[in-house]
């Protein structure tokens, strides 16, 4: 399972000189797609073996590439045992070697460049909030962590109940009653508590409660404005039968409508900065200068666009066409797709990035941006 602390690592790889190799490659279920995975490794890395040949390369770039064709041969020789995507980056030339797993399936991709190609890792970790579900009863609860389609019971909780609420009539039954309430409460004050603590510590993004129907509203009712603001949603379901499979799909069900709802208010966000404040950039041209300029706040990707484009490694301008820096006049390096490099830039800036994988009104142009400043006018030869 990929880590944060995993993609900050690889955000730092580079090849200093020499060529990276950044590799996709999606594995189907079950065991045709399991099996068609090595012949998918293969087709891609034919792709770069020319580059690995050409003598137009210097020596120790070519050694570098041929070796890093020879290492994930060996390293992805075997079928996979699960579904997903695989991921991999080396620079054999300054022993640089990632392999992860993403857990669901993406496009195949071989991109060869001065930096690894990223955008599908952080799109990942976009699409995957890492989730605390607890569910509840009158006298016990199970608290759970889902993250990137792993499921994990952190603890479960058990406060003492009555048996037998209703074994009495008239005022001795009225006692009983009470009696039970009164221990639900401090048992829902019990739970509330922990989640407090798990929260606290800032590893956990959202929350989401299941459990009867007539005990889940009830137990709502007690959690403080912190942990509201953390909900996003509730479902019934009854934890005799239900099995963790069951639990899990009700989980993502939620969050995933949560994710897709967050994308929509930041497009919108994005749309009515530009027109108010002039705060927000739209369209590719104008999001490039704005993360040329360390002016964007939140970037907003379309998940599956991908754009040929140009860099300065000198000033840090990104654009659409190669040709000289406008700024320094020096030539523009081309790189197979420009988004990434912004996206690069963006987080090196300390700003947020965010991929849409929901019909918004940023899909066609492709990017958007909340800004820190207003921008100044663009230089003609980056458009």
């Amino acid at each position: 399972m990929i880590t944060q602390g995993q993609v900050d690592r690889i955000l730092q790889l580079g090849g200093d000189g020499l060529p990276l190799v950044s590799l996709y490659v999606p594995v189907e279920p079950g065991p045709p797609g399991r099996r068609e995975f090595t012949t998918r490794v293969a087709s891609l890395l034919d792709r770069i073996r020319p580059l690995a040949e050409d003598r137009k390369r210097e020596h120790e770039v070519r050694i570098s590439l041929r070796d890093d064709i020879a290492k994930i041969e060996k390293s992805l020789g075997a079928e996979p045992v699960e579904p997903g995507t695989v991921a991999v980056f080396s620079c054999s030339g300054n022993d640089v070697y990632e392999e992860v797993w993403l857990p669901r399936n993406g496009h195949e991709r071989i991109v060869v460049d001065a930096d690894p190609y990223v955008r599908p890792l952080l799109g990942v970790l976009d699409e995957y909030y890492r989730t605390c579900a607890v569910l509840v009863d009158k006298g016990t609860a199970q608290v759970w962590e889902f993250y990137l389609d792993q499921a994990r019971e952190l603890e479960a909780i058990r406060d003492r109940t009555l048996r037998k609420p209703n074994f009495a009539a008239g005022l001795a039954e009225y006692g009983v009653r009470n009696k039970a309430d009164e221990l639900s409460k401090k048992h829902y004050r019990h739970v509330v508590g922990e989640l407090k603590q798990l929260f606290g510590s800032g590893g956990y993004d959202v929350l989401v409660v299941g459990g009867h129907p007539h005990e889940v509203p009830v137990f709502l009712d007690f959690l403080p404005l912190d942990l509201r603001n953390r909900l996003v949603g509730s479902f019934t379901v009854d934890r005799e039968t239900a099995t963790s499979a069951d639990i899990k799909h009700k989980v993502q069900e939620l969050v995933s409508a949560h994710a897709h709802e967050e994308q929509r208010r930041l497009a919108d966000e994005i749309r009515q900065a530009k027109g108010a404040a002039r705060l927000g950039a739209v369209g590719l041209d104008e999001t490039l200068w704005a993360g040329s300029l360390a002016a964007i706040r939140t970037l907003a990707v379309d998940d599956e666009s991908v754009v040929p484009g140009a860099v300065c490694d000198q000033d840090r301008l990104l654009a659409r066409l190669a040709g000289p820096c406008p700024l320094c006049g020096e030539p523009l390096r081309e790189v197979p797709d420009v988004i990434d490099e912004l996206t690069e830039a963006v987080i090196d800036d300390g700003g947020e990035v965010r991929h849409l994988d929901v019909e918004t009104e940023l899909r066609t142009p492709q990017t958007g941006a909340l800004l820190r400043f207003e921008l100044p006018p663009q230089p003609a030869a980056t458009k």
